[in-house]
């Protein structure tokens, strides 16, 4: 059983929900750290360290599917023509999808450490990968065939293929940018003075890369410095342009998003969210709205020339599916836990297992789900006193191996309260 942040957790996020947290999208149970828009601008692609990615749909505001098949956070995601799509883990694996299948239509291994950047080429043939083995990977997408790109001498945070498809840049913790001359490869090195986490590439061939000490620096296609702009106090760690090129989104760990434009090197106005950090970006095609996934698991869309919020509804929930139990403390103590869990097999599922049929239930044992393997082993079974137990321990100490969020529930009277409640909500 996969859970959310649950119990006390559940005040600061409500209180996050009540007030800076405006147009949400609820899923997911850990941070976002991966987002993409589909070429028609129709959905959205989200991953996660909660191991899963949801292709969202942003003409009704819901989640199309869950795709669930790492072992570990989904760092990077892409999507392709034809509306298949791509995501890449912590657990070096990058798989590729299409829409409505439950499992990848392939799987490309071959990095021996955690992907977190992935970019397509711009006639959609290649893919390329950045992972913290030291390495780049070019991929074929026609029958999976890849290189490795070497240089690097610490972790590769990002890639961005230029806008003819015959160059690839990448940048990584050795201050180092690299410009690889396709399709030979061979590559040039540029230094810069801090460690990079993120660069992207105008269509005008500029690049754009994303600094530790919180600056952009802009270089010319062959890597000549030629600009920079201070965009936040705190290192940058995700990076976005709009599709015209003429506006960059900078996110940092501080939970501030600086809007620059790009030609006149200037901040044009920092968006502010609840304070938790920024792990991802993006413009939607009509560079009107930015997207932003966050550490607090959540994906918030915003007006790029007003700087604020977009909408005041959590994107995905219609409705409060716990306003039926008004007044119960036990639903009350679970409602931190509902974005990711449902309570009845009927809805649709979200990043955790639904908890329908739960007592009684042997651990990792749900069809469909894809569990973290250390839970398979255990010989559990669900019941209030195990849900219990579980919460009183915390995860970490009574399921060992799980990737669950650490969360306690030191009053046994809480932990009373929420087997109470899921004994009747689940049961139904």
């Amino acid at each position: 059983m996969r859970w959310a942040s649950c119990a006390r957790a559940a005040a600061a996020l409500l209180a996050v929900v009540a007030s800076a947290a405006h147009a949400q999208l609820a899923g997911h149970g850990g941070p976002v750290r991966a987002l993409a828009v589909s070429p028609d601008g129709d959905s959205l692609l989200s991953g996660s360290f909660d191991t899963s990615a949801i292709r969202w749909s942003l003409k009704i505001d819901a989640a199309d599917e869950v795709l669930r098949y790492h072992s570990d956070a989904v760092n990077a995601v892409a999507f392709l023509k034809g509306g298949r799509m791509i995501t890449a883990g912590a657990d070096a694996r990058i798989a590729v999808w299409t829409a409505g299948r439950q499992q990848p239509d392939r799987v490309m291994e071959g990095h021996t450490g955690p992907v977190v950047a992935l970019a397509v080429a711009p006639d959609g043939s290649k893919l390329a990968s950045a992972a913290w083995d030291h390495s780049v990977r070019l991929w074929s997408l026609a029958d999976g065939a890849s290189r490795a790109l070497e240089g690097h001498g610490q972790n590769v945070n990002g890639v961005a293929f230029a806008p003819d498809g015959k160059s690839l840049v990448s940048v990584g913790y050795d201050l180092a940018l690299r410009i690889w001359r396709l399709p030979e490869g061979r590559s040039e090195a540029v230094a810069l003075p801090v460690p990079l986490n993120a660069v992207a590439i105008a269509p005008d061939g500029e690049i754009v890369a994303a600094g530790a000490d919180g600056k952009l620096r802009m270089l010319t296609e062959d890597g000549t410095l030629v600009g920079e702009v201070a965009a936040s106090p705190a290192p940058i760690v995700a990076l976005a342009l709009s599709d015209d090129g003429a506006l960059i989104a900078a996110a940092g760990i501080g939970g501030t998003v600086a809007i620059v434009e790009r030609k006149s090197r200037s901040v044009l106005r920092t968006l502010v969210g609840p304070g938790f950090p920024v792990w991802s970006v993006i413009f939607l095609h009509d560079a009107a709205t930015l997207v932003t996934g966050g550490a607090d698991g959540k994906i918030r869309r915003w007006n790029v020339q007003s700087g604020e919020p977009v909408g005041s509804n959590l994107f995905g929930t219609t409705a409060d599916p716990l306003a039926a139990y008004a007044g119960d403390h036990g639903a009350d103590v679970f409602r931190a836990c509902v974005a990711c869990h449902t309570l009845s097999a009927r809805e649709a599922q979200r990043a955790g297992p639904t908890l329908a049929g739960l007592f009684g239930r042997k651990i990792a044992s749900l069809p469909g789900y894809r569990f973290s393997e250390a839970l398979k082993t255990m010989d559990i079974v669900w019941t209030p006193e195990t849900v219990a137990k579980l919460f009183e321990l915390g995860p970490n100490a009574y399921t060992p191996g799980t990737k669950m969020p650490e969360q306690r529930i030191g009053s046994a009277e809480d932990r009373r309260a929420l087997t109470d409640f899921l004994a009747r909500a689940t049961s139904q």
